[in-house]
């Protein structure tokens, strides 16, 4: 697949099942994540791959989040589920170091956030679906202390990844452009 085909292709799907990247697959989209621009070179990630018992995890501390944070009911049975949609989950973490003066927090976030973008074009290259998801529940205590974030760090992403469950003929739609762009 050419570069561009990939970037216009990438679609998120919810409905995933097994299989999942395997070891050599997981590690050649990492190497596509470190690729990220990074200003400074601060490498301001980290990710944390849940699967197998580590979904069953997951959910408890998703579900705690929920109780922790007063969520509400609807939550609560979401996030039963939530862990469960996919056989694997990379969560990526914003660790951010906030006493670099020439690399502003924003900045370190924003690569972060490109970190796990590369890791949903490098799991597509591969065929796999994906999907980012975040929420409240990512500011959850419990949740935040199993995946070792800080005072200063972020959860930026719950990756999704796996197999499409269905085969669907969705085309990927064309946006119009006009919407988004402007030129001075």
């Amino acid at each position: 697949m050419d570069a561009l085909t990939l970037l216009t292709t990438r679609r998120s799907n919810k409905k995933l099942a097994a299989p999942a990247p395997d070891k050599a697959q997981l590690e050649q989209i990492f190497q596509a994540a470190l690729r990220t621009p990074d200003h400074g070179k601060l490498h301001p990630y980290h990710f944390v791959v849940i699967e197998n018992e580590g979904l069953n995890k997951l959910e408890g501390l998703l579900k705690d989040a929920v109780v922790e944070l007063n969520l509400g009911e609807e939550r609560l049975k979401k996030a039963e589920n939530l862990a469960h949609r996919a056989p694997m989950v990379i969560a990526v973490i914003a660790k951010i170091s906030p006493d670099v003066a020439k690399v502003p927090e924003w900045e370190q976030l924003v690569t972060a956030g490109c970190a796990a973008y590369g890791i949903q074009l490098a799991a597509h290259s591969q065929g796999f679906d994906n999907v980012w998801i975040t929420g409240k529940w990512v500011n959850g205590s419990a949740l935040r202390q199993a995946l070792d974030c800080r005072e200063q760090d972020e959860i930026v992403a719950l990756l999704m990844i796996g197999t499409a469950a269905e085969k669907t003929d969705r085309e990927c739609r064309q946006e119009n452009i006009e919407e988004f762009v402007s030129y001075l």
